[in-house]
């Protein structure tokens, strides 16, 4: 079902309890399971991702379907490859394009027993969980760090431990450091030295353990005090001590005149008046460690009519859609003007002297498409053709823009 969003003041006021990061819940609840004695996790993501994980790793059924939950696909591919049972981990249809074989590979390296039943090197995949024993193995540090992640939280159960060698540069790494800090709160021995990571043998000790709010989440309310006339709202249950690559989302939106105060219990948003670009001057922004959030700031940049460059979007291609490809459809189609070089994004500068969107965006099954458009409401009413996407990883986001003044 659609959703039409708009806002008549383009004023934006007010206090939001922002939704849980999913990328810490599901790295908690894969601990827990992995640890001997019981822990609570406070303030766990209600996202559907994380729902469907904390499923799986209860389930007793012999097969499991993650759906559309890239990160449980990755998680519990390593986490069932050393459990005692024969299972068939599978998805929709999309989570069937989306190519595994690395981190296959390197689990069979380490002695796994996991089989294609369909397509070679995607799922479904048939896995006969069994004892690992780790030692030493190579993988390329340009993959999906989900799939670093992966390994990294299963190897404190392996015999001996495990050494991970990374060849070539590697990607994301606030999200592999984020797994690495929440190991070592459990307890875990992990170092990071030079291209690799060395995880000792041991078991993880239980603590209770509390989700920050999500950073990925806050950059569509960066996006809306940057496209607003006026904002001053606040997001509570961010730290500034954030495990979350995505919080340099504070420093990007200074571009665009967002200022961020950290408050007690989070974040205060303020609009200042639009920095003028300098005539002939590109922004060049890199997101090779935070790729979740190109998506928001490629729009605001359309949005504003600033000329940007946005680059360390390989990853993109394969999300729960080609990212890169679905920006330049919904953003050409809404009368902005976009290049694709590579996997380079360019925005180019146009006269739009009148703002009227006659077009609806399409969301790809993907709630970051709805979330990153949803912000032009501030120009003009729009409309996402899936409005049920965002359960994904923000189930109550448009319920939140009606807390701030957005309407159908």
């Amino acid at each position: 079902m659609s959703i039409t969003v708009s806002h008549p003041s383009k004023i934006i006021k007010g206090v939001i309890h922002l939704t849980s990061s999913k990328s810490e819940s599901n790295r908690a609840l894969i601990i827990q399971a992995l640890c001997k004695d019981p822990f609570s996790i406070e303030n766990l993501s209600i996202s559907n991702d994380t729902v469907v994980l904390k499923s799986l790793l209860n389930s007793q059924e012999s097969e499991l379907s993650v759906n559309l939950a890239g990160t449980a696909m990755r998680f519990l591919t390593a986490y069932l490859s050393i459990q005692n049972k024969e299972v068939v981990l599978t998805g929709a249809q999309r989570m069937k394009e989306r190519p595994i074989k690395v981190l296959v590979d390197v689990l069979r390296q380490m002695g796994a027993e996991i089989c294609y039943e369909e397509d070679d090197g995607y799922p479904p995949l048939k896995i006969l969980g069994k004892k690992l024993f780790g030692e030493k193995v190579l993988i390329d540090g340009g993959i999906s760090s989900q799939y670093i992640s992966a390994l990294l939280m299963i190897a404190p159960k392996l015999e001996k431990g495990l050494v991970l060698e990374f060849k070539g540069e590697t990607i994301s790494k606030p999200y592999i450091n984020m797994t690495i800090e929440m190991m070592c709160y459990f307890g875990a021995e992990v170092q990071w030295r030079e291209n690799s990571i060395i995880v000792g043998s041991g078991n993880y000790k239980a603590k209770d353990f509390k989700v920050e709010a999500d950073w990925s989440a806050a950059s569509y309310w960066y996006s809306i005090v940057a496209l607003a006339k006026d904002a001053d709202i606040t997001l509570f249950g961010l730290k500034e001590e954030s495990l979350q690559g995505d919080s340099v989302v504070q420093e990007i939106y200074k571009n665009f005149g967002v200022e961020t105060a950290f408050v007690e219990g989070g974040v205060r948003l303020t609009k200042k008046c639009n920095p003028q670009p300098i005539e002939g001057t590109i922004l060049k922004i890199n997101f090779v460690n935070c790729p979740d959030i190109a998506q928001t700031v490629a729009v605001t940049c359309a949005a504003l009519n600033v000329k940007a460059r946005l680059l360390g979007l390989k990853t993109l291609r394969i999300k729960e859609t080609d990212r890169i490809l679905a920006l330049e459809k919904e953003l050409t189609k809404l009368g902005f003007s976009i290049d694709i070089e590579g996997d380079d994004i360019i925005i180019n500068p146009i006269e739009r002297i009148i703002t009227v969107f006659n077009q609806s965006v399409e969301t790809y099954d993907d709630h970051r498409m709805a979330m990153a458009f949803a912000p032009l409401a501030l120009q003009d009413s729009i409309t996402i053709e899936d409005k049920s996407v965002v359960a994904k990883s923000y189930p109550k986001f448009w319920r939140d823009l009606e807390l701030i003044g957005f309407g159908n």
